[in-house]
């Protein structure tokens, strides 16, 4: 695929939903480190809740009797904790503005599991639906293709995945395959018919190959996500063209 610079627009979009993503880990390993100083005294059981991202539990974290120097660490860790907070809900609000006024986001967003930082994300490092000629472009844009290894006469056999392309937006599909195996009957057996013959990490993957494929035709045809397959994309693909041509919606941009 020829390589296209994102408009100043998309670039801010990807800073900031990179930042999103950076701030999320950092949180995350911030209650890892709690666990693990609850863990070093067999406090976990004692939690008066079952999560200690409660504000229950962070107040039991907060007056809990430690050690000197652990009740500095936790004291640290909370406080750690609260300023990501703080920074995430604001990155969250600056997300859910853009987002708002960003049409290809709020596209990609139909798809079960793909909320507003997920939409955002994945339409900002699509950038031009046009520079792909197919489907299967994107999907090898964001690294779900998969690789080809030869040896000597051997036949052309496929490895892995390339993982060449975005980490974040194939994360973001992967976090999203569960959403829509459970909302999307034919994808869902679709996807067991895969399990079937090659096994569920192997069926996982082709779940967001085809998740790919399906972002290219919505963001092509600018049509939402259609539970039912093929089928019901083309009779919705249809179906659009027809109130385009009676001039009942806007033609496509």
């Amino acid at each position: 695929t020829r390589i296209t610079p994102p408009s100043p627009q998309e670039e801010e979009n990807r800073q900031l939903t990179a930042l999103r993503e950076r701030i999320g880990r950092l949180c995350t390993r911030t209650v890892n480190k709690v666990q693990r100083l609850l863990l070093k005294h067999n406090l976990q059981q004692q939690c008066p809740t079952k999560s200690v991202k409660t504000k229950k539990a962070r107040r039991w974290l907060a007056e809990l009797a430690l050690g000197k120097i652990d009740r500095l660490e936790m004291d640290a860790l909370l406080a750690e904790w609260s300023l990501l907070e703080k920074h995430l809900k604001e990155v969250d609000g600056e997300i859910d503005r853009r987002h708002r006024k960003n049409g290809k986001a709020i596209l990609v967003s139909s798809v079960p599991g793909l909320p507003q930082y997920g939409g955002l994300a994945v339409a900002s490092r699509v950038s031009q639906i046009e520079r792909f000629p197919r489907g299967a472009s994107l999907a090898n844009f964001f690294g779900l293709a998969p690789g080809c290894r030869n040896s000597g006469n051997t036949r052309n056999r496929m490895g892995s995945i390339t993982k060449q392309g975005s980490t974040m937006v194939r994360f973001i599909l992967g976090q999203a395959v569960l959403h829509v195996l459970r909302d999307d009957p034919w994808m869902r057996g679709w996807y067991r018919e895969v399990k079937r013959r090659r096994g569920s990490k192997v069926a996982r993957v082709a779940v967001m190959r085809r998740l790919a494929t399906i972002l290219w035709s919505m963001l092509k045809y600018n049509i939402p996500y259609i539970r039912g397959g093929p089928e019901e994309f083309r009779r919705a693909r249809e179906a659009m063209a027809t109130l385009r041509k009676e001039g009942r919606v806007a033609a496509r941009a």
